[in-house]
């Protein structure tokens, strides 16, 4: 097994600023960007979501991000970590992403884009790839699913790896939870 390329493991300390400007570049557009996030504030331990396809694992935590919202303004952000884990026989890499961001009035938008946070990464067997990044909503809770765009690097063949829908859920909002 080849060692992972110090970028794979995003930076925690390193990405408050990205995140603290409005998303960095992520804004709105789920898995755009990001890098790692401080964890502070949180208001619950974050669940983790996962979902395995053709051996490739993908686990997502959501966390509501209470200094980025301003529920007076209907702006509520929650950041994300993920990490897929080739745990199949054959190397493959992800492509391409679509995402299906639904809000709290059940209004969902669509995102489709190359890679994750600016790479294509490919995935030997045993290793994984983690990233966070972030979304915002004009709702107090909503959730997102996806599926990654991959292909078996030998082969050629393309499959899509499920996202598990996850709860993006805040504080601020009454009733159940997703």
């Amino acid at each position: 097994m080849r060692p992972h390329p110090s970028h794979w493991r995003r930076n925690e300390a390193g990405a408050r600023a990205r995140f603290g400007a409005g998303l960095g570049d992520c804004g709105g557009n789920p898995g755009a960007g990001g890098a790692g996030l401080v964890q502070r504030g949180m208001t619950t331990r974050p669940v983790a979501y996962t979902a395995t396809t053709r051996g490739v694992r993908v686990s997502v935590r959501s966390f509501y991000l209470e200094d980025q919202s301003a529920p007076e303004r209907r702006q509520y952000v929650w950041a994300y970590r993920v990490e897929i884990a080739n745990e199949g026989a054959v190397t493959v890499q992800l492509r391409a992403r679509s995402w299906f961001i639904t809000d709290g009035q059940g209004r969902t938008q669509r995102v489709h884009g190359q890679g994750v946070v600016g790479e294509q990464p490919v995935l030997e067997p045993g290793e994984n790839f983690e990233y966070t990044s972030g979304t915002p909503l004009p709702t107090p809770s909503g959730f997102m699913r996806g599926m990654y765009h991959m292909v078996e690097v030998v082969s050629g063949e393309s499959f899509d790896a499920a996202i598990p829908a996850f709860s993006l859920d805040s504080p601020h909002q009454s009733g159940g939870v997703h």
